[in-house]
């Protein structure tokens, strides 16, 4: 499929660092893999964390593996109905974003920065961009064909040798897009 990407709904969804892991699920405690995710090397935990605003909490799946930070990505919806800030942001952009209380069956941890709804973003191999005709951290428009057909602008392109081609999108968008079953998106350039 010419200029075609698989888009995958990236629901809500946490990263923690090694020391939160141990705060929240005990010393010592490595996470457990419930499944392979599209990205090679991501996964899936058993683990869950509750993430607690002022206006509320939601329980997320955590996904591995460790990282040096703690990092929760929800949709915009998700923040308000919590009440908590979270811009968007690519990940790993945490500086100075939202704030929240992560609570796990061991202990909790307040964390002063790191909530973040993820900008849209396509991930793709070296190869992949040069087919697409494409560079990294280019901003580009993705058209979906879905019965709420829109276009997606501002979308960033993101390579590495060691990411799989797709689109990731939150479910404030996949919603408004009315995505179901196997999508894919023509990047329009």
């Amino acid at each position: 499929m010419a200029n075609k990407v698989l888009v995958e709904t990236s629901a809500r969804h946490l990263h923690l660092s090694q020391s939160t892991i141990e705060t929240l699920f005990g010393a010592g405690h490595q996470l457990t893999k419930k499944k392979d995710l599209s990205q090679p090397g991501q996964y899936a935990c058993e683990e869950k964390v509750e993430v607690i605003g002022p206006k509320g909490s939601l329980k997320m799946s955590v996904l591995g593996p460790a990282r040096g930070a703690d990092q929760v990505e929800i949709s915009l919806t998700d923040a308000r109905s919590i009440g908590v800030s979270a811009p968007v942001r690519e990940s790993g952009d945490i500086a100075g974003s939202g704030a929240c209380i992560l609570r796990g069956p061991c202990g909790e941890v307040e964390i002063a920065q790191g909530v973040i709804a993820a900008k849209r973003h396509i991930h793709l191999t070296p190869a992949d961009a040069e087919e697409f005709g494409v560079t990294d951290k280019q901003i580009v428009k993705v058209k979906l064909d879905t019965p709420r057909a829109l276009i997606f602008d501002d979308v960033v392109v993101r390579v590495s040798p060691s990411f799989a081609a797709a689109m990731h999108i939150d479910t404030d968008e996949s919603n408004a897009a009315g995505c179901a079953g196997t999508v894919y998106g023509e990047i329009l350039a």
